[in-house]
């Protein structure tokens, strides 16, 4: 089975190797017709601690590393001024 991979934004790098990242989806609402967006938040695992706050990364799903950490940092895009 393929691994999910999630393109999210930074929220948090206060954890020692670990991020938070603010994943957000859009969908159509079944009976309104109208956009919708949700959005989650994942802790993901960030070996190098090279990811700050407004990083947009992408992260891969894992076997579980931690409580609450089952995703790890696979790639990452600096902010934009």
């Amino acid at each position: 089975m393929p691994k999910r991979i999630l393109q999210g934004v930074v929220v948090s790098d206060k954890q020692n190797k670990t991020i938070v990242v603010k994943v957000e989806r859009r969908f159509t609402h079944p009976l309104l017709k109208k956009t919708v967006r949700r959005s989650k938040n994942y802790h993901a695992h960030d070996e190098k601690e090279a990811c700050k706050v407004g990083d947009i990364v992408s992260i891969e799903e894992t076997r579980p590393l931690s409580k609450l950490k089952r995703w790890i940092v696979v790639g990452e895009t600096p902010p934009q001024p």
